[in-house]
């Protein structure tokens, strides 16, 4: 079985069960336009379907991993560990692109992933690798952008970090053969899908307590208009006949429900935090099309799974 191959806030591994157990007892292609980590899609290994993310960086990524799986590997094992000095035969061994000086080999791999967002020439393949080995070597696994888009997680704390992964990505690499991977806003959606289809959304949000309100929302990059547009998705979509489920923070609940979708509040722990006091569960929901009637059990596949 595929595993995630980056570790990604929000990501959905400990709400698996709970979402797979809202699935038709029948669809025909999956689709995910909101990937991140991609802890479902990799759950399921669908035959095909689509899988869609804002993040460019993000894409090409998965990108590499699917067509180049092997060149991928070998840049990764070519790289150092991140507590070494600089290799002064590459680029940045002294300053960043902000004029920050190179402590180590780790923020040297940093100011090469940046080359993108700071207008400069790139290898696609390079910075796929460099984007694994900051995933796999920063502090507690996150992600994050400035305003200007670099990425700018510091180094993290780790004994013998493990980056290049080898089985993971040649998993992975077979898992995404087949699947349409695209770089769209999530509405794309709308023309991709079609009736009988299974569509997964996990839109950005900020878990918050269930005394809060949907006026209180917003999170980076995905606020309140960008919420009631997925809702109207959802909604076009049912009445295509396709089948939706979505996760969302449980300040949606009612969203949810006033718009007829099945909606069950869920716990999840979430393991990445900056803050580690503030690890624990969150309150979350999961809203269905799918009537409990319609539903399958656990591990239900899909029905081009059976006729493979």
């Amino acid at each position: 079985m595929a595993a995630p191959v980056l570790k990604w806030a929000g990501g959905k591994r400990q709400l698996l069960d709970e979402l797979q157990s809202r699935f038709p007892k029948e669809y025909n292609h999956f689709h995910e336009p909101f990937l991140g980590g991609g802890a479902l899609f990799f759950e399921l290994e669908p035959e095909d379907g689509t899988i869609n993310d804002t993040n460019t960086r993000l894409i090409n990524f998965y990108r590499q991993v699917r067509d180049n799986p092997e060149e991928l590997i070998d840049k990764l094992e070519s790289f150092d560990d991140p507590e070494s000095k600089v290799n002064p035969d590459n680029d940045y061994s002294e300053t960043s692109h902000t004029g920050r000086e190179i402590k180590n080999y780790y923020y040297q791999q940093r100011a090469r992933f940046n080359k993108r967002p700071y207008g400069e020439s790139f290898d696609p393949l390079t910075e796929a690798a460099l984007l694994m080995y900051l995933n796999r070597t920063c502090y507690n696994g996150l992600y994050r952008e400035n305003n200007s888009g670099g990425y700018n997680v510091p180094i993290g704390d780790f004994t013998d970090p493990d980056w290049v992964q080898h089985e993971r990505i040649h998993k992975a690499s077979t898992v995404l053969t087949g699947t349409d991977i695209r770089n769209d806003d999530f509405t794309y959606i709308l023309d991709a899908a079609e009736p009988g289809d299974l569509v997964y959304f996990d839109p950005p949000y900020k878990p918050m307590s269930s005394t809060a309100y949907f006026t209180d929302y917003s999170a980076d990059g995905f606020d309140q208009d960008d919420q009631k547009r997925l809702l109207e998705v959802v909604q076009t979509l049912a009445e295509q006949d396709v089948h939706v489920i979505v996760s969302n923070s449980g300040v949606m609940y009612e969203m949810y429900e006033d718009a007829g979708l099945q909606v069950d509040k869920e716990g999840a722990t979430r393991a990445i935090n900056s803050d580690g006091d503030s690890r624990g569960e969150v309150d979350e929901i999961i809203a269905t099309t799918v009537e409990p009637a319609n539903r399958a059990t656990k591990g239900q596949t899909s029905l081009g799974q059976y006729n493979s």
